[in-house]
C-alpha cells in the first residue's frame, strides 16, 4: 500500500521538531474515521433519546404559548396487570414485571384520560413509541400511532371506546418491528407545536416475537407446541448414552424478574444494531455467538478440564436465571462455567423469553467434525490394537444444542420450521464461535449448501466411524466402516409431559434406506467427503451388551462373540476401558486385556472382563463414563472386528420432599436428603435448590459429609402462583458430580 504524502512543515515547526540526520519518512499523524459515516451505529436498547415535552413548530415569543383551550393528558392506564386484557391476551401474564409486555402483530390496549371529552374532528393526538438513543421514523426506532383510519403509520391504531374524558385505544405493532423495550409518550398537536407527556418509566413497553400470530415469522400453528416451547419453564436435559439415557430437570426461568432485561442486554453487549432486532434469523445467529465467551465476552465460559476452582462447576447449575442475572448485573462479565447442556439450557431461556419457540435437543454419539468430511478416524496397529496416539477425532457421547422455530424466507420453500442453533463453542462460523440457524429439513435432505452451518450439523448426525489399519511402513488401510454409530438417537422433551420424544427421523432417513443413500450423495455434491471403501462382509461379530452400574461398584463387561462360519476361528482381542469425558476425550485407562478367543463353527461365546471399583474411582471424571473399545484380528482370515460401548456410572440421588399441601402465598417447607454411600469423605459440598414460580435459588454448603452419614437440608418457600411445577436440587463437590433430585407439586390457588 502506498505511503500517504507527508504534509510539509513550517519553519517554526521545523525548529521545534528537528529530525535526525538519517531519519526515514515521518509517520503520518493518526487520524479518525469521522468522515466515513454520518453518525454512530445505534445498538443500545438501554440508552434513550430525549423527547421534548413541548416540540415547537416555529419560533415563539417569550413565555409559554396559550394552550389552555387545547387537549391535555391527565393520565395513562397501560392495562398492564397480570389479570388485565393485555398480558392475558398476549400470553405474557407469567412475566415477573410491572411493565407492559406484549407481542408484535397483535393488538393491545391503553386508556388515555384527557382534561375534557375527546373531539375526533378537532383534536389530534398520537401515541409515540421510541427505542434507542436517536429515534428515527425511517429506522423503525420512532413510531407515531394515530387513532384515525385516515392517518396510519407502520403500526396500526384505532379508538376502541370513548367514555367522557377516557379514550380506549387499540395499538398493533407491525410483525417486523424491533423486539425490545420502548418508551411510550402521548403527544397532542396544537398550532404551536406538540405537547407530550413527561418521561415515565411505568409507561415502558416490551415488544416480543409472537408465535401466536400468522404474520410473525416465528408463528407456530400448534397450541400444545406453543405451550411447551414458549410458555413452559420446566425443562428436561437428556444425557448419558443412547442405550442408557439419563435425564435431569432444568429451570429455564424465562419469566423470572430481570431475565427479559438480561436477554436484551445480551443484544446490547453484542453491539447489534437496533434495526436488525426484528429479524429472528439475525437475532438467533448473534445470540448463538453471544451465549459463549470465546470471542466477544459473551455469557458463559466453557470448561471441560475438571478444575472449576474459579467458578461454578457446570454440573452444579439448576437453572438459567442465576446465570443471566449475574451476567447482566456485572455489566457483561462472563459467568464461569459451562458445558454443552448449560449453553443449550441458557440459550433456550433467551429464546423463550423473547418469544421464539425453542427446545433443547440431545444428539447421542455426536461427531465433532472440524475438516468438512464425514469421517471419524480410528487408527489400529497391524495387530488390530487401538493406537491412542494417532487417533485424534472425537465422538461426543452426547451433545446438546437448540432448535428454534421460524420461517426461512431466505431459503427455498420447505426449509422453514425447526432450525438448529448451537452456542457451544466448537468451530468458528464467519469468524466467530457460533452455529446456525441451520434448517433441520435441509440437513435431513442433504441440502447443506444453504446458510447457516448446515454441513457441520449434517456431519454431527451422519459421520461414519472409519477404522484404519496402520501398516509397518506407516500407510493406512481401511479395515472397517461403522455407518450407524454416529447420530444414533436424537431426543427432546415431549410436549406438555415429562416423557421423551425421539426426533431422529427429523434429521435423517432410516439407516441403509434408499432415501438415506440419496441424501448422502446429495451432500457429497456440496463438498462433504465420505469413505467409499467396499469391504467384504466378515463372518465373526462381537458385541458389548449394555450394563447399568452404580458409581463405585465392581462389574463385569461381557463381550459376545458370534462365529457365523462353518470353520473354527481364533481371535486375538484387545479390550481397552478408559475413563473419558462426555466429549470423548481420554482421561485415564482403567482396563487393558488381551484374551485369545477360540470359536468353534457356528458358535456363540461370551468373554468376561472384570472392572473393579477401586481401579476406576480415583480416575473417574464428572460425567462418570467408561468407554470400552474391543478390537481384534481373526487369525484365519485377517478380518478386523470392533465393538464400542459407553458404560455410564449412575450416581446416587437426592431425595426432595415437600411437606404439606402448597398454596399460593402460604409458607411451606421442603427438605433435601442425601446419604454418602462411599468409603471416602465428600468435602466442600455445594447444595442448590430452586423451583419455577415457587422458590428463588437457595444454596447451602457442607464442609464434609463422612462415609455413611446423612444430611437433611430444610427450607421454607412461598409460592407466587398456582399450577403444576417442580422443586429441583443438585449436589456437587470435587469428588462427586452430577447428583440431582426433584419432586413434582401442584400449587393450590
Amino acid at each position: 500500500m502506498a505511503t500517504p504524502p507527508v504534509p510539509a512543515m513550517t519553519d517554526q515547526e521545523a525548529r521545534e521538531n528537528p529530525l535526525p540526520a538519517a531519519s526515514p519518512a515521518v509517520r503520518p499523524k493518526r487520524v479518525s474515521h469521522r468522515g466515513r459515516s454520518a453518525g454512530a451505529k445505534v445498538s443500545s436498547n438501554q440508552q434513550e433519546g430525549k423527547m421534548e415535552e413541548f416540540e415547537a413548530f416555529m419560533l415563539l415569543p417569550r413565555g409559554p404559548p396559550p394552550l389552555n383551550e387545547y387537549l391535555d393528558i391527565c393520565g395513562v392506564d397501560m392495562l398492564k396487570g397480570p389479570q388485565e386484557v393485555n398480558k392475558q391476551g398476549h400470553h405474557t401474564y407469567l412475566y415477573s414485571s410491572d411493565r407492559l409486555i406484549v407481542r408484535r402483530a397483535q393488538e393491545f390496549q391503553i386508556k388515555i384520560t384527557f382534561d375534557r371529552p375527546y373531539k375526533p374532528a378537532e383534536d389530534k393526538f398520537a401515541v409515540e413509541f421510541v427505542i434507542g438513543p436517536s429515534p428515527q421514523y425511517s429506522k423503525g426506532t420512532y413510531i407515531p400511532v394515530f387513532p384515525t383510519a385516515e392517518r396510519q403509520s407502520i403500526w396500526r391504531g384505532r379508538v376502541i371506546e370513548t367514555s367522557e374524558k377516557v379514550v380506549t385505544m387499540g395499538i398493533t405493532a407491525s410483525p417486523e418491528c424491533i423486539v425490545g423495550k420502548y418508551m411510550m409518550y402521548i403527544g397532542v398537536v396544537t398550532p404551536y407545536g406538540i405537547r407530550r407527556t413527561t418521561r415515565d418509566p411505568s409507561r415502558e413497553v416490551y415488544i416480543l416475537f409472537n408465535p401466536w400470530s400468522s404474520a410473525d415469522p416465528v408463528f407456530m400453528d400448534d397450541e400444545e407446541e406453543r405451550e411447551e416451547c414458549v410458555m413452559n419453564e420446566l425443562g428436561i436435559i437428556y444425557h448419558g448414552a443412547y442405550d442408557d439415557v439419563s435425564e435431569r430437570a432444568w429451570n429455564y426461568g424465562q419469566f423470572e424478574f430481570g431475565v427479559l432485561d438480561a436477554c436484551l442486554f445480551i443484544l446490547d453487549k453484542a453491539d447489534m444494531p437496533l434495526s436488525n432486532r426484528g429479524d429472528v434469523i439475525k437475532v438467533t445467529r448473534i445470540a448463538s455467538a453471544m451465549l459463549n465467551s470465546r470471542d466477544d465476552d459473551g455469557v458463559l465460559v466453557g470448561n471441560w478440564s475438571g478444575d472449576y476452582t474459579y467458578g461454578v462447576p457446570p454440573t452444579s447449575w439448576t437453572g438459567s436465571a442465576e446465570i443471566l442475572l449475574d451476567y447482566a448485573g456485572s455489566k457483561g462479565t462472563p459467568v464461569c462455567y459451562a458445558q454443552c447442556w448449560v449453553y443449550a439450557a441458557v440459550f433456550n431461556t433467551f429464546l423463550r423469553s423473547l418469544g421464539i419457540p425453542s427446545r433443547v435437543v440431545t444428539n447421542f454419539f455426536s461427531a465433532h467434525d472440524n475438516d468438512g468430511n464425514l469421517k471419524m478416524d480410528i487408527i489400529l496397529d497391524e495387530n488390530g490394537k487401538l493406537d491412542r496416539n494417532r487417533t485424534k477425532d472425537s465422538i461426543w457421547n452426547y451433545h446438546c444444542w437448540n432448535e428454534c422455530y421460524m420461517a426461512r424466507p431466505d431459503l427455498p420453500s420447505g426449509f422453514g420450521g425447526w432450525q438448529v442453533v448451537d452456542a457451544t463453542p466448537q468451530e468458528t462460523s464467519d469468524g466467530m464461535f457460533r452455529c446456525g440457524p441451520a434448517s433441520v429439513a435441509a440437513v435431513k435432505h442433504g441440502q447443506i449448501c444453504y446458510p447457516f452451518d448446515a454441513p457441520f450439523v449434517f456431519a454431527e448426525v451422519n459421520s461414519d466411524v472409519v477404522f484404519y489399519g496402520r501398516r509397518k511402513d506407516g500407510t493406512l488401510e481401511v479395515v472397517k466402516v461403522n455407518a450407524t454409530h454416529v447420530g444414533r438417537m436424537v431426543l427432546t422433551k415431549a410436549v406438555l409431559h415429562d416423557g421423551r420424544r425421539d426426533i431422529t427421523n427429523q434429521y435423517k432417513f432410516a439407516e441403509g434406506s434408499p432415501e438415506e443413500r440419496r441424501v448422502l450423495e446429495k451432500a457429497e455434491e456440496f463438498g462433504c467427503q465420505r469413505e467409499k471403501a467396499s469391504l467384504p462382509q466378515g463372518d465373526v461379530d462381537v458385541e458389548i451388551p449394555n450394563l447399568e452400574v452404580r458409581v463405585g461398584d465392581s462389574f463385569d463387561v461381557i463381550l459376545q462373540f458370534n462365529n457365523r462360519s462353518d470353520q473354527r476361528r481364533t481371535v486375538d482381542v484387545y479390550i481397552t476401558g478408559s475413563v473419558v469425558y462426555y466429549t470423548g476425550v481420554l482421561s485415564g485407562e482403567v482396563v487393558f486385556k488381551t484374551p485369545k478367543v477360540k470359536l468353534e463353527p457356528l458358535q456363540s461365546k461370551e468373554e468376561k472382563v472384570l472392572v473393579r471399583g477401586e481401579d476406576y474411582m480415583h480416575k473417574l471424571v464428572e460425567q462418570g463414563n467408561i468407554h470400552f473399545i474391543a478390537t481384534g484380528k481373526i487369525k484365519e482370515t485377517g478380518q478386523i472386528i470392533t465393538a464400542m460401548k459407553v458404560i455410564t456410572m449412575h450416581n446416587p440421588k437426592l431425595i426432595v420432599t415437600v411437606i404439606g399441601s402448597p398454596k399460593v402465598s402460604e409458607d411451606m417447607f421442603v427438605s433435601v436428603e442425601f446419604t454418602n454411600p462411599f468409603k471416602f469423605d465428600l468435602k466442600d459440598v455445594d447444595l442448590r435448590m430452586e423451583g419455577p414460580g415457587i422458590m428463588a435459588l437457595k444454596r447451602k454448603k457442607y464442609s464434609l459429609i463422612a462415609p455413611g452419614s446423612s444430611i437433611t437440608w430444610e427450607e421454607t418457600f412461598n409460592p407466587r402462583r398456582a399450577g403444576s411445577t417442580k422443586m429441583m436440587a443438585s449436589l456437587d463437590c470435587a469428588a462427586l458430580r452430577q447428583v440431582y433430585g426433584e419432586t413434582e407439586l401442584t400449587i393450590q390457588p
